[in-house]
């Protein structure tokens, strides 16, 4: 075989793979969400979303928000954003102690809802609770698979009261995880990999659909994070997955909102 149709071979067969692997993502849908903003690196999100024009979810905590001047003008830029869903996390983040926060169910309900007016937002609200892995929509419902049986019994009451106040409640199927300082853990080579091989999988509440759990500190510039966050966005883009809105994965037929995603 010539040198020239040997290259050809190899590209031929390069395209074949490339095929592939854009099909077999074909359908695949991944819903990006943003936790605990606004805080150094919200602002690169916000940047990175807007340039590549994606739909994601930014579930923030209001006492963040009442932090500065800033952070309450990176909640105002990211309500302006027409793709992305400012969505509540609490107003205190339970001071990240959790067993306490969710022993008083009425604190719980309260603190959400302080967080909603300082965040503007109204019923019904998107929203996550502080440190569990839990859903609370229209059609489905999970609680935290990780809790032991006791602290379920008593924390479920919190999250149905919650939910019976008008926030549709969103968990993750799997993180971008960080460590202490914010640092992201994986690389953007690995994460991807995880999330090829878990749709191969496809464990997740929906088939073939991902709500990838993200932190806003993960993306100071520190840590690259502007840079990490687009190779990540465009990287799943030429792989062949898009990215749906968090108000399509179980639309609410009591906000009237339409269902939308955004591949570009």
């Amino acid at each position: 075989m010539s040198i020239g149709n040997y290259l050809r071979t190899i590209l031929a067969a390069l395209a074949l793979l490339c095929s592939a692997l854009s099909a077999g993502a074909a359908g695949r849908v991944i819903y990006l969400t943003f936790d605990d903003g606004p805080l150094s690196g919200t602002a690169n999100v916000l940047d990175v979303l807007a340039e590549e024009q994606v739909p994601a979810a930014m579930f923030m905590v209001g006492l963040h928000v009442d932090s500065s001047v800033e952070q309450k003008a990176l909640l105002m830029r990211a309500k302006a954003l027409p793709l992305v869903t400012v969505g509540n996390h609490s107003y205190s983040h339970a001071n990240n102690r959790y067993r306490d926060f969710y022993s008083n169910t009425d604190a719980v309900v309260a603190d959400m809802l302080k967080a909603n007016s300082v965040l503007g937002l109204t019923p019904w609200v998107y929203a996550r609770l502080p440190g569990r892995d839990v859903f609370r929509l229209i059609d489905y419902s999970k609680d935290d698979l990780s809790m032991d049986p006791a602290h379920y019994e008593r924390e479920v009451v919190d999250y149905d009261y919650v939910a019976a106040m008008k926030f549709l409640i969103y968990g993750w199927d799997f993180e971008w995880a960080h460590s202490g300082d914010g640092k992201p853990v994986q690389s953007v080579d690995l994460l991807l990999s995880e999330i090829d091989h878990l749709f191969a999988y496809g464990r997740f509440m929906k088939r073939n659909e991902m709500i990838l759990l993200m932190h806003d500190e993960m993306f100071q510039d520190r840590f690259d994070g502007k840079a990490k966050l687009q190779t990540l966005i465009r990287q799943l883009r030429q792989r062949g997955y898009t990215f749906g809105d968090v108000k399509q994965y179980d639309p609410n037929p009591y906000t009237g909102t339409p269902m939308h995603s955004s591949s570009k």
